[in-house]
């Protein structure tokens, strides 16, 4: 799978974004347009320190358990959105 996922999400991780409580928080507490909750939190990054390749492992063993695919072919996606998400863009 060499494209990006379709609809709106999380434009650290990836994650979809479905309903109003996957969206994370502006420092003035309203909803983030761009980051998930688990990504970003009052106007912060949760962790705001992470590399984009220790993302890409995360997001790639949680995308593997929840949907059931190897790790490896779960590691492929990730390699290929994950740098083109904005928070990742160079």
């Amino acid at each position: 799978m060499n494209q990006m996922p379709q609809g709106l999400f999380c434009q650290s991780c990836s994650m979809p974004l479905n309903k109003p409580q996957d969206f994370g928080t502006n420092a003035d507490g309203s909803k983030s347009e761009e980051y998930c909750c688990y990504c970003y939190q009052k106007g912060k990054f949760t962790e705001p320190n992470i590399t984009m390749d220790r993302m890409i492992d995360k997001v790639a063993r949680m995308m593997a358990e929840m949907q059931h695919i190897p790790e490896d072919s779960a590691m492929e996606m990730c390699v290929h959105f994950i740098p083109k998400l904005s928070r990742w863009r160079k």
